[in-house]
């Protein structure tokens, strides 16, 4: 079972910011940048382009308006999109607040407290839609 399926069961705890019947976006604890965002299918699968056409789709469209809320939250030149996948075996999409291309290289990383976590995590869920 990935780390994603145990964040999504609830039994580790995530920095929430937009969730449906079939996606969970949530902050990533070691980020790019401020507001670096995973979007995940609650199903699990290992690759992107093994998922349905259907569901590929799907996940495009969870991730815009993730992006679009992003975009209203974190002061950025645009959100990057990145999907590796090598380091968790469940498909997810990085987005990433963007102001240089080192922002998406991952090797640049920010710290965040506790309470910077869950203030950026109520802006960018308020801003959901």
């Amino acid at each position: 079972m990935s780390i994603f399926n145990k964040i999504i069961k609830g039994e580790l705890p995530c920095y929430k910011v937009a969730e449906d019947d079939n996606f969970i976006a949530f902050l990533d604890i070691n980020p790019n940048a401020k507001g670096h965002t995973l979007v995940v299918p609650k199903e699990e699968e290992n690759k992107i382009f093994d998922l349905s056409k259907d569901d590929y789709h799907a996940l495009l469209d969870f991730s815009y308006r993730v992006a679009k809320a992003l975009e209203k939250s974190v002061s950025c030149k645009r959100i990057g999109m990145s999907v590796i996948g090598l380091e968790v075996p469940h498909v997810h999409v990085h987005l990433v607040p963007t102001n240089e291309m080192a922002d998406m290289q991952f090797t640049k990383k920010v710290t965040l407290s506790n309470d910077e976590f869950v203030a950026l995590t109520k802006d960018i869920a308020a801003n959901f839609k």
